[in-house]
């Protein structure tokens, strides 16, 4: 619970990430988050006693729709975002079809394809509530987050390692937060 209050804490100190999730709530889609990169630089940033970042390349927008999986409508809401605020790379992805393009069964819902991402650290999203409160998807917890590990996921650790080394390799993650731990 600490480290959930932590969280929030760290998110509602960073206007910009307010901005952004305030940006997102307005769309009005159904399960929707901000996830990924947007939270762990953020953590991340925290924990090496620096001031936050800037907004990572693209803003990982998630939503959970299974009768709405067209690519196209993915394509059109980026391009709302953009309208909103075109400083930003917007990556929208409805989560009911990525299963698909992952080689995964069909996911339950957005926390539910969390699970499935290459490293628990970056599992996680958060999202306003209707009254402005920060509300915070972990469904792999948030130790690793706060405790600088990066781990695959059990997909990961075996059936698609090559992918999690090469993603690890390719972000160059220790350059700006060189207190991180590597799980192989």
């Amino acid at each position: 619970m600490e480290r959930l209050a932590e969280l929030r804490a760290l998110i509602a100190s960073d206007a910009r990430r307010m901005r952004v999730l305030h940006i997102v709530r307005d769309l009005g889609l159904p399960d929707c988050w901000v996830a990924a990169g947007f939270v762990r630089n953020r953590v991340w940033d925290h924990l090496h006693g620096r001031a936050a970042s800037p907004l990572s390349h693209d803003i990982d927008v998630i939503w959970f729709d299974p009768q709405t999986c067209d690519a196209g409508r993915d394509a059109a809401l980026e391009a709302a975002l953009r309208d909103r605020d075109g400083t930003l790379a917007w990556s929208v992805k409805n989560q009911a079809r990525m299963h698909v393009r992952n080689g995964d069964s069909p996911y339950r819902c957005a926390i539910d394809a969390m699970r499935y991402w290459p490293e628990t650290a970056t599992a996680v999203g958060v999202r306003l509530d209707p009254r402005g409160e920060i509300e915070v998807a972990a469904p792999l917890g948030l130790d690793d987050l706060f405790g600088l590990i990066v781990r695959p996921t059990v997909r990961f650790v075996a059936e698609k390692h090559d992918v999690y080394l090469d993603r690890v390799r390719s972000k160059n993650w220790p350059h700006d937060w060189p207190g991180l731990r590597f799980s192989r």
